[in-house]
């Protein structure tokens, strides 16, 4: 039985605890690293696994965290047998309520910038086929908008998007067709992922997406999974040469791994 395999009443392993509470696996190994929540338990081949007190002490952490607690001081609260945990409850309580606040002012923010700029495609659905060519769909800008019109990022790309002409998404078009030849040219050469001309391609994905929005390497990882499970994408990919959907997806993953991100449990973030 492998470390990932714990029985169902022999605790979680660390992957399926990070999967649980929403963190990396890398960050469940650094708070056992400082002390700050160490699996308990063993499965009877002596792998360390999470309790279910541990499990409630990594909500804990999390929550703490949450609110701007730095982990030395989260563990001295959590460890000390003095504290009062009602008054920690009610100042939690206070500090949350607070966030709501200001979470609730970003929101407005963001629905009036939003109102003021839409989808922030400000081409017309002629313009639109012009520049980026007859297999361009103007309704595909109103189903992204529906697919993550609440997210951070596409509020990004409102702003951005809002504020390029006609030239401007010509130079765009131009570079996303110049990277998808490159893209199709290293799957027909046979470079592979994981490779530095691989990872380069990857960084050059990034930097070509930061013209929309900031993206990171948990992000590209949604991507490249959205890139295979997705029918549409995966047939654009495909199109341009045999198998590149998985191979760019792999080329993701890869590159995501090397700068430190776990492809298995890679959120959008």
């Amino acid at each position: 039985m492998t470390e990932d395999a714990a029985g169902p009443d022999e605790g979680l392993t660390v992957g399926r605890a990070a999967a649980l509470v929403g963190v990396s696996v890398r960050t469940l190994h650094h708070w056992d690293e400082i002390g700050l929540v160490r699996p308990g338990d063993r499965t009877w081949a002596g792998y360390r696994v999470y309790s279910g007190e541990d499990v409630a002490r990594l909500h804990r952490v999390l929550v703490y965290r949450e609110l701007g607690f730095p982990l030395a001081q989260i563990g001295r609260i959590l460890d000390d047998p003095d504290v009062d945990a009602a008054a920690h409850l009610r100042r939690q309580r206070s500090e949350i309520v607070e966030r709501i606040a200001q979470l609730q002012r970003m929101v407005g923010a963001v629905d009036r910038m939003l109102d003021a700029s839409r989808t922030g495609m400000r081409l017309t659905p002629e313009e639109q086929v012009a520049i980026f060519g007859d297999d361009w769909r103007p309704e595909w800008v109103g189903d992204a908008e529906e697919r993550w019109g609440d997210s951070a990022q596409w509020a990004q790309y409102a702003q951005r998007a809002a504020a390029l002409d006609p030239a401007d998404w010509e130079r765009v078009a131009d570079e996303t067709a110049a990277f998808e030849a490159a893209l199709a040219a290293a799957r027909r050469s046979g470079v592979e992922p994981g490779s530095s001309e691989a990872n380069a391609l990857a960084e050059r994905h990034r930097a070509l997406m930061g013209t929309y929005f900031e993206c990171t390497h948990s992000m590209q990882v949604c991507m490249g999974r959205m890139f295979t499970e997705d029918p549409g994408f995966a047939a654009h990919f495909d199109a341009l040469a045999p198998g590149l959907a998985r191979w760019w997806r792999d080329v993701l993953f890869a590159n995501a791994a090397a700068n430190g991100v776990d492809p298995l449990t890679a959120v959008w973030e």
